[in-house]
């Protein structure tokens, strides 16, 4: 395990694309799982402090009482929500190569290694899927990213989360692979004719201008050799020129 120094350990960065990208499985710890209360959360906090406000005021004991029990169940749900992700290792796959348009698919292991099943699990590339993992068992997901251009394509962050138990927190681990798809360029939908057969005579290795040296482009006349068709021309749809 690679350590980070203090200036790595704070940069906003982490809590959002996760760390640098590797190749081996990663294993959730407390490094990088972080928490934070929804906005459920944010509201039962508000109440228990209004409630121990009351309490106070009133010297009622069984508001304490409440209190004192809803503060208990708000700080316990915090060990249970990072327990659900905690111990969870991710390994990456392999990816098959796309036309440019279309969505790389990009093959992710979950593996639960623990006798506890994780429940309400949430893992996102562009779209979220949710998944529930039972103990001692691995699961394979397929996230997908909208490719643009052709090239190689990354995966990007790859985001594990969870509001288990009661929706109170919302733990998340982001996770970096180095994990690419070869992006293919798209085919042309336009449907060009080839270019009609030369003459007899220039199939019998006659050229009717008898020229080997370039000299320039010429609109394609019926006839032409197709040895003498500017192809690049032709494949970026700027029309059909013969050399001269």
């Amino acid at each position: 395990m690679n350590r980070l120094s203090l200036k790595e350990r704070f940069q906003l960065s982490r809590f959002f694309s996760g760390e640098k990208a590797v190749d081996e499985p990663v294993k959730l710890t407390h490094r990088r799982i972080f928490i934070l209360p929804t906005y459920r959360g944010i509201n039962f906090a508000i109440l228990t402090a209004l409630l121990l406000l009351m309490a106070f005021v009133y010297n009622n004991n069984l508001v304490y009482l409440l209190t004192f029990l809803l503060a208990s169940i708000f700080f316990i749900t915090i060990l249970h929500s990072y327990k659900a992700l905690a111990g969870l290792v991710l390994q990456k796959g392999q990816s098959k190569p796309v036309f440019a348009g279309e969505a790389a698919g990009f093959t992710i292991y979950i593996n639960n290694p623990v006798d506890v099943e994780r429940f309400n699990l949430q893992i996102k590339l562009q779209q979220p899927e949710s998944l529930t993992i039972k103990p001692q068992s691995k699961t394979c997901l397929t996230l997908y990213s909208l490719t643009q251009k052709r090239g190689w394509h990354t995966a990007g962050t790859v985001t594990l989360s969870s509001t288990y138990p009661f929706g109170l927190f919302r733990v998340w681990s982001p996770v970096r692979f180095n994990l690419k798809a070869l992006v293919y360029p798209k085919p042309s939908l336009q449907e060009r004719p080839f270019p009609e057969m030369p003459s007899t005579t220039v199939n019998k290795g006659f050229s009717q201008k008898g020229a080997d040296d370039f000299y320039g482009l010429k609109s394609y006349q019926p006839g032409d050799s197709i040895k003498h068709i500017h192809w690049k021309a032709f494949a970026k749809g700027q029309g059909l020129f013969s050399k001269q």
